[in-house]
């Protein structure tokens, strides 16, 4: 019985870092699910503007929303109207009722051909348009490649080109060390949702492995 990890909650606090930044006494499991409703809305209506992850950050009556994208001027809209969009969204649906000041930063991903949810993105629009699979998945390796990662590997899942049964598929190329923690590897989850049914896509991204700086104390 296989018993697996996500390869980024296994390198918390050593390669990979908390999306949320707050303390809460009592009311964590509340906060904690207004944390993850958020996110979900952020994700599925942003969706064509690729969003890499979302950090949010939290004070007494503040809250602090960083979108990382790999197209920011697709959330930001015309001097700024998306941005207020989004927030009169959230305040109706979270903060109602509440004296909450919610800020709103756009950031753009410095290399999104080394986001594993940006590829992951790319290749769940590309299945939907009804391009073939292995030819989106070369692609897509061969894009990741070229960015500076060490390997990367993609599985695909479902009724690929329509096919009555289901199946995976996984291409891979370069190494991809699951079982070390100083090996940055980003994953992640996409859903492409097609006339056949709902494909799964995981991708892999091997950034190189990481190091803690030596200070010299001389």
């Amino acid at each position: 019985m296989g018993k697996k990890t996500h390869p980024k909650a296994f390198r918390l606090a050593v390669t990979h870092a908390w999306h949320a930044h707050w303390f809460a006494d009592r009311d964590f499991t509340s906060l904690l699910r207004e944390d993850i409703r958020i996110r979900a809305l952020l994700l599925k209506d942003l969706r064509e503007a690729q969003v890499d992850r979302v950090e949010i950050e939290r004070s007494r009556q503040n809250v602090t929303i960083n979108i990382f994208a790999a197209k920011p001027g697709v959330i930001i809209g015309r001097a700024g109207a998306g941005i207020e969009d989004i927030k009169k969204k959230l305040k109706t649906k979270f903060f109602s009722g509440r004296r909450t000041v919610i800020n709103l930063n756009v950031k753009e991903v410095e290399h999104p051909e080394l986001s594993a949810r940006v590829t992951g993105l790319q290749i769940a629009m590309d299945i939907e348009r009804r391009m073939p699979f292995r030819r989106i998945m070369k692609m897509a390796i061969e894009r990741v490649m070229k960015g500076g990662a060490e390997g990367v590997k993609i599985t695909l899942s479902g009724r690929l080109n329509g096919a009555e049964i289901a199946r995976t598929e996984t291409l891979a190329q370069g190494k991809i060390p699951l079982h070390n923690l100083r090996a940055d590897i980003d994953f992640a989850s996409v859903t492409a949702k097609t006339i056949y049914g709902a494909i799964g896509v995981k991708v892999w991204i091997n950034r190189g492995e990481v190091f803690e700086e030596k200070t010299k104390s001389e």
